[in-house]
């Protein structure tokens, strides 16, 4: 009987759980795809807006992420890793749902943009799935950049001077 998928959260990453953070491991041949985790806490840290969060599947630690806001419409993930012990279970997935829904809780937020390596299928296809949409080589001509609309937040309810 398969292992269940445990629940996936994002966390703040904090005093007790940054340099964890930062020892997460990649494959020999992801690590030249991928900004290191000690940039990206070293990055968030001076630039006001950078959100970074902890990717946990139950208590464990299994990966990072970082999202920052390019316009007050749109929020771009720079960073996203599961570590290699924990790739193939469906985490990446599931913490990408995580990360959209935390960004689309912000009303002005219209699009979530990320980039990638154009060689890194499995990024190509997990956004894919998740509704992202190839816009073509970012502004430097190294990455792909894909680009999710978000739906329209729903209105408030109107409520009748009758329903009193």
């Amino acid at each position: 009987m398969p292992t269940p998928t445990p629940e996936v959260t994002l966390q703040p990453v904090t005093r007790a759980n940054y340099e964890a953070v930062c020892d997460l491991p990649l494959s020999e041949a992801q690590k030249p795809m991928l900004a290191s985790n000690t940039w990206s806490l070293l990055e968030a840290a001076y630039n006001p807006g950078y959100q970074v969060r902890a990717i946990h599947a139950g208590a464990e630690l299994v990966g990072f992420m970082m999202w920052v806001p390019v316009t007050a419409q749109r929020a771009s993930i720079w960073r996203f890793m599961i570590a290699l012990p924990h790739q193939g279970r469906g985490l990446g997935s599931l913490a990408l749902q995580a990360a959209i829904r935390e960004i689309a809780a912000d009303p002005v937020v219209r699009e979530v943009e990320i980039c990638y390596h154009p060689e890194n299928e499995g990024s190509r296809r997990l956004y894919a799935r998740h509704g992202f949409v190839e816009q073509g080589l970012d502004e430097e001509g190294e990455d792909m950049l894909a680009v999710l609309p978000l739906p329209l937040p729903l209105p408030l309810p109107l409520t009748s001077p009758l329903a009193r």
